[in-house]
């Protein structure tokens, strides 16, 4: 028992080890997916702003996030970072502010895709996963164009706590419909295995050509868009250093709630 005892720790150090130089390896490529946050702690009301956003290039230049207290929806694209507010303004955001959540990576396709009929949202996620064919898979993606129909979101910013968790404050959702617009969805498709501390399935925020408008995307009909797709091979987490998440109940189970969020309805 004695020699048991002493090569399990010997072990366990051993493969902490590989697994540690595995991790900052694959950490360093442009195949990571890094996120500022946990996705489930940020919809059950984890507003604060904690990590810099001047930090978040170091990580990426593409993704998506929220600024700080909910004011809107943020996006990065090309390296560069905006948020659509709840009145539908959509402004470039300083590098000095900061966000409780965001997800992002360096964006190289590796695949491209041009669908050659019209989609509805329904449609083109079915059409992307005709093509994405791993289950498993971490998938950036972008998708440009004309859509003939686009309805976007984002909240008004929260003001005292304790902030309600999302999903209660979907009757705060802001609206905005386009007809015949250009723009960029800049998102991912996340495996089931990664649900909680990210959001699995498919997740997109939209940014038109003239960086006017934005917001994440509730419902959209594409007319000539080109997919691109990144597959990340690793993803890697900063947890906020704050009280409120040292104090977060994990133990409810939020995957009804972050349906009805990101499809801005209640499940």
């Amino acid at each position: 028992m004695k020699l048991t005892f002493k090569l399990i720790p010997a072990l366990f150090l051993f493969f902490v080890s590989l697994s540690g130089s595995a991790q900052q390896k694959s950490a360093s490529t442009n195949d990571n997916l890094y996120s500022a946050g946990y996705a489930s702690a940020f919809i059950g009301g984890l507003y604060d702003a904690w990590y810099p956003y001047q930090a978040l290039h170091r990580h990426g230049d593409f993704g998506l996030g929220a600024p700080a207290k909910l004011d809107g929806e943020l996006i990065m694209l090309n390296g560069k970072l905006y948020k659509t507010q709840y009145t539908g303004k959509t402004t470039p955001v300083s590098d000095a502010d900061q966000t409780p959540y965001a997800v992002v990576c360096f964006f190289k396709a590796k695949q491209f895709f041009k669908p050659d009929r019209q989609l509805n949202k329904a449609a083109l996620f079915k059409y992307m996963d005709s093509v994405l064919t791993n289950q498993n898979g971490i998938y950036a993606i972008h998708i440009s164009g004309n859509f003939k129909y686009l309805k976007t979101r984002a909240f008004p910013p929260v003001e005292q706590k304790p902030y309600l968790p999302l999903a209660a404050m979907l009757d705060r959702q802001h609206f905005f419909e386009f007809n015949t617009i250009k723009g960029d969805l800049v998102g991912y498709k996340l495996p089931a295995f990664m649900e909680g501390p990210h959001i699995s399935g498919y997740h997109f925020h939209f940014l038109s050509d003239d960086k006017q408008s934005g917001g994440h995307i509730i419902d959209l009909i594409a007319n000539n868009i080109t997919i691109e797709v990144d597959t990340l091979s690793s993803y890697t987490m900063e947890l906020p250093p704050t009280a409120d998440f040292n104090n977060f109940d994990f133990k409810k189970d939020r995957k009804e709630e972050i349906k009805s969020v990101e499809n801005g309805k209640k499940q």
